[in-house]
């Protein structure tokens, strides 16, 4: 293990979206029960810097694999077609009228039933667009593609985020 190696590499996994979240989790535990500073603590300051640098560095890649749009994001940078949200932010016209039609819904929605099958439909939309982004990067090899619909994802992400506080404000 090198501290430079890719998320896949240090977790030992293909460089694939598609992963099972319990073999993440299992590498996870079995990396940090090695690199763990507390293991280090009879060797000297040096050792502990250097093992508190690695455990940063495998919770971070932990942090990035078991999240799917973390590592569709990070996949599609390592594959040369860095997401770029901040700067790049075009959607297709479609995908715009679909945000806004599921934000007119949240708005008008007067009960938490209501905004919970907006939020069933969106997570059905979440979990296709999911699927898609694997399809493209694991069958497809097509980074550019995935990169745009990880970008789509964000949003769907957000806008999901959004439901929830929806209903903390209606259960409240």
């Amino acid at each position: 293990m090198k501290l430079d190696d890719d998320d896949f590499a240090l977790f030992d996994l293909p460089r694939t979206f598609a992963q099972d979240r319990e073999n993440i989790d299992q590498r996870w535990k079995a990396l940090q029960s090695e690199v763990h500073p507390d293991r280090f603590a009879a060797v000297g300051g040096a050792s502990q810097r250097l093992a508190m640098q690695w455990a940063v560095r495998v919770n971070e890649a932990h942090r990035r694999l078991r999240d799917p749009l973390s590592r569709a994001a990070y996949l599609c940078e390592l594959l040369g077609a860095p997401i770029n949200a901040e700067n790049n932010t075009a959607m297709p016209a479609s995908f715009l009228m679909e945000q806004m039609e599921w934000r007119e819904a949240l708005d008008e929605a007067s009960d938490a039933a209501e905004v919970e099958a907006l939020d069933d439909e969106v997570l059905k939309r979440e979990r296709a667009l999911q699927e898609h982004i694997g399809k493209l990067l694991d069958e497809q090899g097509d980074a550019e593609a995935a990169s745009a619909e990880v970008r789509a994802l964000m949003f769907i992400t957000r806008f999901r985020e959004d439901i929830n506080r929806r209903l903390e404000q209606l259960e409240s």
